[in-house]
């Protein structure tokens, strides 16, 4: 009996040790951005995942982003902490630029008016401190846009738009740029 309640107190023991071994949460929260959008009302059942894009959300939190804390003319991770994960299910086009099947990296190099997007073959590192140009897949230039209301979290968003297009919405405090997508 003595050595049932000892490995009972032992086990409840050890199972709240590790309990204190979890990190706390994440100031920049992960999210996945979905085409089709897998929580739009008007989804299908059964409909097949076209785009998936892993990122970190990022909060204004009362500081200048664009120019200040994203610098301009650098290039950007898009979000914060990992380096994002963007995977295509299928190939498909991103501007009118050809980009095949397969899962890559996405950054970003802001600039007042007009980003850069670039699509990169490097998978699973820090933000964007190791990425190497040498391994772009393809680069796009779109728009910025401003934004009426300020968004205080970067968020990426998909719309299907109908007829095999869509677009790839990214906007964080008061800047909006859309990639536009052919599947």
């Amino acid at each position: 009996m003595k050595l049932l309640i000892f490995s009972l107190t032992f086990i409840c023991t050890l199972s709240s040790s590790w309990a204190q071994d979890f990190f706390p949460l994440d100031k920049s929260p992960m999210d996945a951005a979905f085409l089709p959008d897998h929580f739009a009302h008007d989804r299908k059942p059964g409909q097949e995942a076209i785009i998936k894009v892993y990122y970190s959300r990022p909060q204004k939190n009362g500081r200048e982003i664009f120019g200040a804390k994203v610098p301009y003319g650098k290039v950007w991770r898009l979000g914060a902490n990992e380096a994002v994960e963007f995977k295509a299910y299928r190939d498909i086009e991103l501007s009118g630029k050809q980009l095949a099947t397969g899962t890559y990296s996405l950054f970003a190099i802001p600039a007042e008016k007009e980003w850069i997007i670039i699509i990169n073959n490097d998978l699973d590192y820090w933000g964007a401190y190791s990425y190497n140009e040498a391994n772009d897949v393809l680069r796009v230039s779109v728009p910025a846009k401003s934004l009426d209301q300020e968004l205080e979290a970067f968020s990426i968003r998909f719309e299907d738009l109908g007829d095999n297009t869509a677009v790839m919405r990214m906007g964080w405090d008061k800047t909006l740029v859309e990639v536009p997508v052919k599947y």
